[in-house]
């Protein structure tokens, strides 16, 4: 039976915090965030991950380190980093939040508008097929950690399911937050979401 791939998105941000699209804007985590990192470290004890892999952005690395995902033990077979694992290309609204960009954009989702200067979302969900084509081979060996960010990891469970990459705005995953797809008989399903290191699920 294939593995169980699982998404853990980064700690927190001073960016995540206020709501800021980070994309290629390599920030690091807040104490909060650092913390968040180091609490998934006992919420994983006896998970073994054939692979995990990361986006190559600081946030993510630092989280999988703090959790332990990069240390040599023997729960973790090998490691990589991935940069079709970076997040959304915000371009041009790279540090805005929404509310900001609603002022001039009334109504605008990064799913549905315009990215002047960045990623559509048919590049990302593209970008977003490339990683699960490459996890499904390591998939058959055993579970699978992904360690990145909000809007990317949205997009991944879309194509997971089978759906289109705008269907990534049905989905919220919070700062520290694991999340598992996985298969029923042959039909891939999302798991679980939001599983919290801290106890609650937050959205």
């Amino acid at each position: 039976m294939p593995g169980v791939l699982t998404l853990i998105r980064h700690g927190e941000t001073e960016w995540s915090r206020s709501g800021r699209h980070t994309g290629r804007t390599d920030i690091a985590l807040t104490a909060d965030g650092e913390r968040q990192a180091t609490a998934l470290r006992s919420f994983l004890a006896g998970r073994r991950f054939v692979l995990v892999a990361t986006s190559p952005r600081l946030r993510a690395t630092r989280t999988a380190d703090l959790a332990g995902l990069l240390a040599t033990e023997p729960c973790v077979a090998d490691r990589a980093v991935w940069p079709d694992l970076a997040e959304w290309d915000y371009g041009d609204l790279e540090g805005l939040t929404t509310p900001a960009i609603r002022r001039d954009r009334p109504g605008w989702s990064v799913f549905t508008g315009e990215v002047p200067g960045g990623e559509t979302v048919e590049q990302i969900g593209r970008r977003a097929d490339l990683v699960l084509a490459t996890v499904r081979p390591w998939l058959e060996r055993g579970d699978v950690a992904l360690v990145g960010h909000s809007h990317m990891f949205r997009v991944l469970i879309a194509r997971w399911l089978r759906l289109p990459p705008t269907a990534g705005a049905c989905f919220v995953i919070v700062p520290a937050a694991v999340s598992e797809l996985g298969f029923e008989r042959d039909t891939p399903v999302l798991r679980q979401l939001n599983l919290s290191a801290e106890g609650s699920t937050r959205i």
